[in-house]
């Protein structure tokens, strides 16, 4: 794992060995995702949101390319650690929140507004359709403001209204959707 561009360019993640419940976003993906993500909208100044943050590798990815503010939600104590220890060595830990918190949680209770919301849930998370619902609802995205979920060929968001694109990148899905 390696942060693709920006200031933070080149730099590689060692994840702890035993990670049970995390599925990191493979390198060839995350590079697409920010391909699309660059060519649609400006990082500089904006806030975003990282569920179930994991290693804290997209995170990572959206502060290098100037996003100034991410909030990551993460449960597990192992990852935290790791998060905390990588957002010290990379001196941006000023620009990181991170939550030890349950995601359905933190999206019921969520009053504050994100540029992006990025959710790459375990595959086998059993409420996934229910979180572009939990972050419209509870208008979590800002105007102009992107929800990308990362999930396997088995969800389908068709038929959710907010969802503006679909891409594929072999078992790896993200949906896009924004406020209508």
């Amino acid at each position: 794992m390696r942060i693709i561009s920006g200031l933070l360019k080149g730099r590689r993640l060692t994840p702890p060995k035993n990670m049970p419940f995390t599925r990191p976003t493979t390198d060839f993906a995350k590079e697409a995702l920010f391909n699309i993500l660059a060519t649609r909208f400006d990082f500089e100044n904006k806030i975003g949101l990282d569920l179930f943050a994991g290693t804290g590798n997209i995170s990572y990815e959206f502060i290098s390319r100037g996003v100034k503010m991410m909030t990551l939600i993460e449960q597990d104590l192992q990852m935290s650690h790791f998060i905390i220890k990588n957002s010290q060595e990379y001196k941006i830990n000023h620009q990181i929140q991170l939550l030890k918190t349950d995601v359905l949680f933190f999206l019921k209770n969520c009053t504050q507004k994100f540029d992006f919301i990025f959710a790459g849930p375990p595959y086998n998370f059993e409420n996934i359709m229910d979180l572009p619902e939990l972050v419209f609802q509870n208008q979590c995205l800002n105007s102009n403001g992107v929800f990308i979920l990362e999930h396997n060929p088995r969800s389908n968001f068709n038929n959710v209204p907010q969802l503006i694109d679909v891409r594929n990148y072999g078992t790896t899905y993200f949906s896009f959707f924004k406020n209508l």
